[in-house]
């Protein structure tokens, strides 16, 4: 008997749900949450109507006539967290931002004046010095050795709400955002909102392994998709803050674009990766390597290009003068170039006067075009093409061609003028899919023109 219930009573415990084990955030929030500051800022205003910093801008978007505006001064709120005894303190660049005063304060609510060692607007990453010794420190671990689904937890001040706690998992890694070239964000659900931006991100060791800086939201509050910049690449931009109070960066002077599906096509590739290059600027590292505008770059410095956005996060990351190898796609051939990285110029932009439309061309793509003169492509910045005068139902609005758009090549040929056109599109067969570069509100981008309806 005693057999049979013992049996039984194990078979009943055998048949219960076994408690999952959640982590236990005390200890690292007790030990880390000292170091954790709230940054508040003074800045002057030219006009009436406050401007926020970028990032701000971004949560609130939509929600501008709730804010109060202040006439003269305005504050910004974020967050930060000592990464030295003697006074250290990283935060976001948009936290500080055209601040004429920039106000640290600490866990214990005391504050302290800090001064702006230096800031970087491309990395969205700014250093403070406050006076003091042996203040709280956080550890700083390492964002490389993360991995998707693990554990992670945030400490800030959303809304103003200090030593804020909240976690989540890493959703993702080596995410490119629209609004950043160079930082390979760490993506999580972690609740993140106003105020949160420069605080960190830890995982279950207690190491900063990120610096929360944006979330990506219709509302203006947290959606479930909050963005963090790695602490490897954030060490190394302190380390250029605190010796030159500035960062240099690789530069390789290419334009480039994602390869999407009919782009791979078109450009004879089997999948769409790499990053395609739309324009390669004069006198740059790219030119005298010999890169080619077609050009797909699926590796450089020994790491593959799976999309383009990793290309100026891995040239970025190189120090100016550093030689290093591109693998390229050029012609449906891979062929390596050798390149000496330059340094990313302050301003690249090159923006490009619109023309003026015209007509005549050619009818096959469903496009009229007109000649440009050489005034007209020394004006745009271009070095031939056709100026797209209308566009009807056809090849060349299904790419995406429209009126105003300048048309440079097709399949990698010149367009110098209209009569050079239509011989190419004579000349292409009547399935092709081919590539073509247009220039378009004063940029470069490839379109992939299928002939076939």
């Amino acid at each position: 008997m005693r057999v049979v219930l013992f049996m039984v009573l194990y078979l009943i415990a055998g048949c219960q749900p076994q408690a999952s084990t959640l982590p236990d955030f005390t200890a690292l929030v007790e030990e880390n949450a000292p170091a954790v500051v709230n940054i508040s800022t003074e800045q002057k205003r030219a006009g009436g109507q406050q401007q926020m910093p970028e990032m701000l801008r971004r949560f609130f978007e939509g929600m501008e006539d709730q804010l109060p505006m202040p006439e003269s001064e305005g504050e910004s709120l974020g967050s930060g967290f000592v990464i030295s005894r003697d006074g250290y303190i990283l935060t976001n660049h948009h936290v500080v931002a055209d601040a004429t005063r920039i106000i640290v304060r600490m866990q214990d609510g005391s504050e302290k004046d800090a001064e702006l060692v230096g800031s970087d607007p491309r990395s969205d990453l700014a250093l403070l010095k406050v006076d003091g010794n042996g203040l709280p420190v956080v550890r700083i671990g390492s964002s490389s050795k993360l991995k998707v689904g693990e554990w992670v937890l945030a400490i800030g001040a959303p809304f103003g709400f200090e030593s804020t706690v909240t976690a989540g998992i890493v959703s993702a890694k080596g995410r490119s955002l629209p609004s950043e070239n160079y930082v390979p964000f760490i993506q999580t659900d972690v609740a993140i909102n106003p105020g949160n931006s420069g605080g960190p991100l830890f995982n279950l060791d207690g190491e900063v392994i990120g610096i929360n800086s944006q979330i990506v939201s219709r509302s203006g509050g947290f959606m479930g998709l909050s963005f963090a910049i790695p602490i490897d690449m954030a060490m190394e931009v302190v380390a250029q803050l605190k010796d030159k109070g500035r960062v240099s960066r690789g530069w390789l002077g290419v334009l480039i674009q994602p390869v999407d599906r009919e782009l791979a096509e078109s450009f004879g590739l089997d999948k769409p990766f790499g990053a395609l290059v739309s324009q390669v600027m004069p006198d740059s590292p790219a030119e005298q390597a010999g890169f080619m505008v077609g050009d797909v770059v699926v590796g450089f410095n020994g790491q593959e290009i799976g999309q383009s956005g990793q290309l100026p996060q891995i040239v970025g990351v190189l120090a100016p003068g550093t030689r290093a190898e591109a693998e390229v796609i050029r012609n449906g051939k891979s062929k390596t170039l050798k390149v000496t990285v330059g340094e990313l110029p302050e301003d690249i932009d090159n923006p490009l006067d619109p023309a003026k439309p015209g007509k005549s061309g050619t009818s096959t793509l469903g496009l009229k075009v007109e000649p440009l003169s050489a005034e007209d492509l020394a004006t745009l910045g271009v070095p031939q093409g056709v100026m797209v005068a209308e566009v009807s139902d056809g090849p060349a609005a299904r790419a995406g061609i429209r009126r105003g758009d300048v048309l440079v090549s097709l399949n990698n040929e010149p367009v110098k003028d209209p009569k050079a056109l239509k011989n190419l599109v004579d000349e292409l067969d009547d399935k092709a899919v081919v590539p073509v570069l247009i220039y378009r509100d004063g940029g470069p981008r490839f379109l992939a023109l299928r002939l076939e309806q």
